[in-house]
């Protein structure tokens, strides 16, 4: 039997349930324990999933946990990972992995100098329907990729969202929270971004909140709320990404990828499945008929969630000598990536990308199933 990677997390909010309802699909790892700034938050998700409520400190210094799963706010999730290592334990974070570039770098030379791993959301791009996106691309069914287009637009979160304020403040706002799953689809399938540009605004200066409990409070906007980017990738793809929360209703395609001799429709990055479309030259085809993807199947009412899946590649990747695919590299590309949008933007500049990143290791159905408990 495989051993398995004893897995606490810091953070007890809205996501947390979900990494503790999935990860039992997984190999690899076990929840243990979870701890957060509330211990009463702690304790109320401990009960709900049989785990153990420790403080910070206690699951900090836990023998029997290997991988700390960061599950804090953005602007924390530096600070909480720094922390993590220097306690002598993994640590794969919640996205966006960090808010600069420095952080990063900080992050990746604190994990060679103790030999440890640094893991980060999303792990999306692993779904079923997006790992049959790569295989069309890798096999050349549409040729190369030259150009496309993302859109991801909505009224914002303070309509839903107990606590919205965090989603306005610098750190937040669509590129930074929704951006890690576009961003992340189009490295896997594309490679690396070698420059970008963009504008950017904000259409409100303060938002009310509709959702309970704070229903009719105000919060301040601090960050833009719709950028338009332009993606210019080593492969020479050309990408246009529009992310805002300042719109109502929009028909646009989440993502369309236009190939020489055809056009890839992909379905939102935010989740596992869906429909992949393929035209070649005129002819539309289901591309999805004979690709039998573990991770394209529902198992969370109509929807396919296999969220935790990159958190088990990791820890299986640890025990097995190799690398991980949601790896520190690939998510502080993203991470420059998104950062040099928003700089885009403020300076009306093009940008170069500083890093850059190997495309993750493609996910075949094989290797989804051996990630399956």
């Amino acid at each position: 039997m495989t051993r398995k990677l004893g897995i606490g997390v810091l953070g007890c909010g809205n996501i947390s349930a979900a990494y503790m309802r999935l990860a039992p699909l997984f190999r690899g790892i076990e929840m243990r324990a979870c701890a957060d700034l509330s211990e009463d938050a702690a304790k109320a998700r401990a009960g709900e999933f049989s785990l153990r409520a420790e403080t910070i400190d206690g699951l900090l210094a836990a023998d029997d946990i290997d991988i700390i799963v960061n599950l804090t706010v953005p602007a924390a999730h530096f600070s909480v990972s720094q922390q993590v290592l220097e306690a002598g334990k993994h640590v794969y974070s919640e996205k966006p992995f960090v808010l600069t570039l420095d952080e990063g770098r900080a992050l990746a030379s604190k994990a060679a100098a103790k030999g440890l791993r640094v893991g980060s959301a999303p792990d999306t791009f692993l779904g079923g329907a997006h790992q049959l996106a790569r295989h069309l691309i890798d096999n050349g069914r549409v040729g190369a990729i030259t150009s496309g287009t993302c859109f991801v637009q909505s009224p914002g979160m303070e309509m839903w969202h107990p606590n919205p304020d965090f989603f306005f403040k610098p750190g937040g706002g669509p590129i930074l929270d929704l951006g890690p799953y576009y961003i992340s689809n189009l490295v896997q399938l594309l490679g690396p971004v070698k420059r970008v540009t963009a504008m950017s605004m904000s259409a409100q200066a303060e938002r009310t909140i509709t959702s309970q409990p704070r229903y009719g409070q105000k919060i301040p906007v601090e960050t833009p709320t719709t950028i338009h980017a332009i993606l210019q990738f080593h492969s020479g793809a050309q990408v246009t990404y529009c992310a805002s929360w300042d719109v109502w209703q929009h028909g646009h395609a989440p993502m369309e990828l236009y190939g020489e001799h055809g056009t890839l429709h992909v379905p939102d990055p935010n989740f596992f499945g869906g429909e992949v479309r393929m035209t070649q030259k005129a002819a539309f085809t289901s591309a999805g008929t004979a690709w039998d993807h573990p991770f394209a199947r529902a198992n969370d009412g109509v929807q396919a969630n296999y969220r935790a899946a990159g958190l088990a590649d990791m820890a299986l990747a640890i025990l097995d000598g190799r690398p991980h695919r949601c790896s520190l590299e690939f998510s502080l590309h993203v991470v420059d990536v998104m950062t040099a949008i928003l700089n885009a933007a403020e300076t009306g500049q093009v940008l170069d990308i500083a890093t850059s990143c190997e495309r993750p290791e493609a996910l075949s159905p094989d290797a989804a199933q051996a990630l399956l408990a």
